[in-house]
């Protein structure tokens, strides 16, 4: 158990001063002049009941340190990181721009991803579908909301994968790319909004995804 707990220790990349297994507990208490009371535990007994709070000591700590991975995990889920598509290309950038569409200056409230129409569009962190139609200018489009202020937008689907309400993983498909609403050709239109505001996707879409 305690090398189990260590190499999960290690692993987790957590502070050695948090779990230190293999080392007895600190304790102590002054020194009691009391004579040993005469009826005094055997010490088969006494090494057994050291022998189970060892146990279950360690124990303790290894159901403390799963809930503190697993806590880990689920922020590392919901946080938005990586590109909205296993296969494709940035064709436009988050920022004032020339409109595709009327050649003239815009501001483009997130990034663009040009790919193959019909290709998989996947959620960059798990979360609940909060929106999932057509919408002016987007197309069809999929809004998750993933706590903590954040929300991703994907725009001009082909096809919707996901309905409002649907809990959705991080890397899971939720559309297919295509170019409805206000477009040019096949792409995925994304967004990153904390709080409300459109912020520049490009460094979430720089974060490493976890697995």
């Amino acid at each position: 158990m305690e090398a189990l707990g260590e190499r999960i220790t290690e692993v987790a990349e957590l502070d050695g001063g948090e779990f230190r297994f293999g080392e007895s507990p600190a304790i102590g208490g002054p020194e009691s002049a009391a004579p040993e009371p005469a009826s005094a535990t055997p010490e088969f007994f006494l090494a057994m009941d050291q022998l189970d709070d060892h146990l279950r000591q360690r124990e303790g700590e290894l159901e403390l340190l799963e809930s503190m991975l697993a806590t880990r995990k689920f922020h590392e889920d919901v946080s938005p990181a990586g590109r909205p598509v296993e296969k494709g290309w940035m064709s436009s950038a988050f920022g004032r721009r020339v409109d595709p569409i009327s050649g003239r200056m815009a501001w483009h409230a997130g990034v663009d991803f040009a790919g193959k129409s019909g290709s998989d569009v996947i959620a960059v962190a798990s979360g609940v579908v909060v929106f999932s139609g057509t919408r002016n200018g987007y197309g069809r489009m999929i809004e998750i909301s993933h706590g903590g202020g954040y929300v991703t937008r994907y725009g001009h689907h082909q096809d919707l994968l996901v309905s409002v309400g649907d809990l959705v993983k991080r890397g899971q498909p939720i559309g297919r790319m295509g170019s409805t609403g206000r477009s040019t050709g096949p792409h995925v239109h994304f967004e990153v909004l904390k709080d409300g505001r459109p912020v520049d996707p490009s460094r979430y879409v720089a974060r490493q995804r976890q697995s």
